[in-house]
């Protein structure tokens, strides 16, 4: 598929989202979405998401539902193991009492897990099959069909899952401390004296604004990176296997190490948020 294109224009079509619009003569989808402003939805982000979402919850309710006493199974072994694991994280990570951190913790690294494990599908292969799809189904042409596979290397997403932890972080703050004391925190806090309250108010809001700044922007940067790397190996031709195998099993350990460090981020921001001064 690489041959079919030039370099630059290879790239920039398998970095390119599926995009959906409203304009004034109805629904637009793609290049013509590009002056839409800024309501546009990138479908194969939102479907790709759902569809993994889905996928997770669909399998773990398998195994809990079909879970026995006795010996398990390979699958009911391996969701156990998951969940022992992410359950350890958070008992050592967050001191504060809530039963809704270790189901979210839970749900964070699985789905984005899922979503990261879609940088090991061959580049070529989702969108390969959308063009042939787009063409048989549509009449498009397959050049015009886009489909990125990978929802974590689109900033929205990982910027609408900082926005999710973000509000969390607020309404413990708000919960545990009340809003005098979450006021008094972002303005007493680290100078104690209330001459510095601009100075600490600056100080705080932008701590606070930087932790899910630092999720999305973490998340999206690492896979974007790896998702364009995998691409520019494409590129080469023949030769592309042995980089592309040296690469995916490096990725065997980055893609699981990122939805961890989300997971875990986010639990450390909670259990801040949850402390009482």
């Amino acid at each position: 598929m690489a041959s079919e294109y030039t370099t630059s224009e290879y790239i920039k079509h398998h970095l390119t989202n599926a995009t959906m619009c409203s304009t004034d003569n109805g629904i637009a989808f793609n290049k013509a979405c590009s002056d839409a402003g800024f309501w546009a939805w990138h479908v194969d982000t939102l479907a790709w998401s759902i569809g993994l979402g889905i996928l997770f919850l669909v399998i773990f309710r398998s195994v809990a539902s079909k879970a026995t006493i006795g010996v398990p199974g390979k699958m009911q072994a391996f969701v156990e193991l998951v969940v022992e694991f992410v359950d350890d994280n958070v008992k050592s990570t967050f001191h504060g009492k809530s039963t809704l951190i270790a189901p979210l913790a839970l749900t964070i690294f699985v789905w984005v897990l899922l979503m990261n494990l879609m940088d090991l599908v061959p580049v070529d292969l989702i969108p390969w099959v959308s063009g042939l799809i787009g063409q048989a189904a549509f009449g498009m042409d397959p050049h015009d069909v886009y489909n990125k596979a990978v929802p974590t290397t689109d900033l929205n997403l990982t910027f609408a899952l900082a926005a999710g932890v973000f509000i969390l972080i607020l309404f413990y703050s708000i919960k545990m401390k009340g809003i005098g004391g979450f006021a008094k925190e972002l303005t007493m806090q680290p100078f104690g004296h209330p001459i510095f309250i601009p100075v600490n108010f600056i100080l705080e809001t932008v701590t606070l604004l930087a932790r899910p700044l630092s999720l999305a922007l973490r998340l999206f940067g690492n896979l974007y990176a790896s998702e364009l790397i995998f691409i520019l190996i494409a590129t080469i031709g023949y030769f592309q296997l042995p980089l592309h195998f040296m690469w995916a099993v490096f990725h065997i350990l980055v893609l699981p190490l990122q939805a961890f460090i989300f997971m875990m981020l986010t639990i450390v921001y909670l259990s801040l948020a949850c402390e009482d001064h």
